[in-house]
């Protein structure tokens, strides 16, 4: 990738955003002219009507998108702002029709103020923006990106059209970048792009200059699609750590007695070590013991060993899955039994606690199956920390091969969130009662 494409990715830290201010001010202006018209109206019903309508205006326009409605094309603008009048008129007259019963006359001065106030307001916002731009307070600083000829035609048409609100030449930091191409960023233009911005702007076609081929009137209007880029690190990355302690300290309570009784029967079944220990790699490629009860016998890597040399069909299902369906180095009972219920993997909580793991995240992989992964990848999964369960887990368990595995892994890597994190633990619990795809 050029440098060309990115030349317009400049952060200064000079000025505050004046997007903050655009929307501070005219919350006070819309916000202030209703209240003055309701004054003005007198302090009957019809003057209570007026007020409502006023807050019920701004609450529309804020609901529709509207409020400041930077990057939206001249034709939404309005639709927005009627839509927010009608809604905002029906919602006054069905109030004071159930609550207040007002009088004929007084409905008529209602409407009639109505009007006035709805043409007030827009010869005052009107004149409001063009007095913030003349200022330099009007509008959201945006970068530009993408293909270099479409970047040209994007802030050609910003400057020919500035009630869009974006001003494509900040000399502020701007936290939305706007991509001018015929094609989305690709993940890895998207990760260079997170490294700068919290907002990506797919823009749609433009009068003159055709973009991605989809017309603005297909999108509500809106210059372009936002994707919100997922934010990994900071404030997130320890709120997740204290939900990881808040659930396993309980929880492991709760589990030491059953840990304690699926031991001995594994020792009973066959005497030895009832933990398993595995050195896996955690976040930032550092190294760590993870803990699981042993389901397979002592020699299992021996068994392993001999069964591929001999056999060609479960060489073939272990070099696709690395795991065996039919897998002679299970404990009989006790093993399959702790495999379906992923009980085995309860001492995990321990590393959890030790902030080795998290209750979400990629599954902490032995180096044998990580060396039959890209060596990029293996990277871009240690950029993250281990999970006790993941999103592969849920979805595909043992059904899973190298490439379903590494797809789903990539994927939640790229839009990890609390949200998504806290889906997959609460989806877990009908995976492991389900036994899907274990074993």
């Amino acid at each position: 990738m050029s440098d060309a494409v990115f030349h317009d990715m400049r952060v200064h830290r000079t000025r505050r955003d004046r997007s903050a201010v655009a929307r501070s001010l005219c919350i006070v202006a819309l916000t202030g002219g209703a209240a003055a018209s309701a004054f003005a109206a007198g302090a009957g019903t019809e003057g209570r009507m007026i007020l409502l309508a006023g807050g019920a205006f701004l609450a529309c326009l804020w609901a529709f998108g509207s409020l400041p409605g930077f990057g939206l094309h001249p034709e939404a603008r309005l639709r927005k702002a009627v839509q927010a009048w009608f809604a905002s008129l029906c919602i006054a007259l069905i109030s004071a029709l159930v609550l207040a019963d007002p009088h004929t006359d007084e409905i008529t001065r209602f409407v009639l103020a109505f009007l006035a106030l709805a043409i007030a307001q827009a010869v005052c916002g009107r004149i409001l923006r063009t007095i913030l731009r003349r200022s330099g307070h009007w509008g959201e600083a945006v970068h530009l990106a993408g293909d270099p000829a479409r970047v040209a035609g994007l802030r050609s048409w910003l400057h020919a059209n500035p009630d869009t609100g974006l001003d494509p030449d900040p000399d502020s930091r701007a936290v939305k970048v706007l991509w001018a191409d015929a094609a989305a960023p690709s993940p890895e233009q998207l990760e260079r792009l997170a490294r700068t911005y919290s907002q990506v702007v797919l823009v749609h076609d433009l009068p003159r200059t055709t973009m991605t081929g989809i017309h603005p009137a297909w999108q509500d209007g809106a210059i372009g699609t936002q994707i919100t880029l997922a934010r990994r690190d900071g404030i997130s990355r320890w709120i997740k750590r204290g939900i990881d302690l808040a659930v396993v300290i309980p929880v492991g309570i709760v589990a030491l007695p059953i840990v304690a009784l699926a031991a001995l029967a594994v020792r009973m079944v066959d005497p030895g070590p009832a933990f398993h220990v595995q050195h896996r790699d955690g976040r930032d490629g550092r190294p760590f013991a993870m803990l699981k009860l042993r389901t397979m016998y002592l020699d299992a890597d021996r068994m392993l060993a001999r069964l591929i040399e001999t056999d060609p069909a479960i060489r073939e299902e272990w070099e696709t899955h690395f795991k065996l369906r039919h897998d002679p180095r299970v404990l009989p009972v006790i093993g399959p039994f702790l495999r379906t219920s992923s009980l085995d993997e309860l001492p995990q909580l321990l590393n959890i606690l030790r902030g080795e793991m998290s209750l979400v995240g990629p599954r902490p992989f032995p180096d044998y199956h990580l060396s039959a992964m890209p060596a990029d990848f293996r990277a871009r999964r240690a950029t993250v920390t281990p999970g006790l369960t993941g999103l592969w887990q849920i979805s595909e368990r043992g059904d899973a091969d190298l490439g379903v595995q590494q797809q789903l892994d990539d994927f939640y890597i790229s839009g990890r969130s609390l949200w998504g994190d806290l889906s997959i633990f609460l989806r877990t619990f009908s995976a492991v009662l389900g036994r899907g795809g274990a074993f």
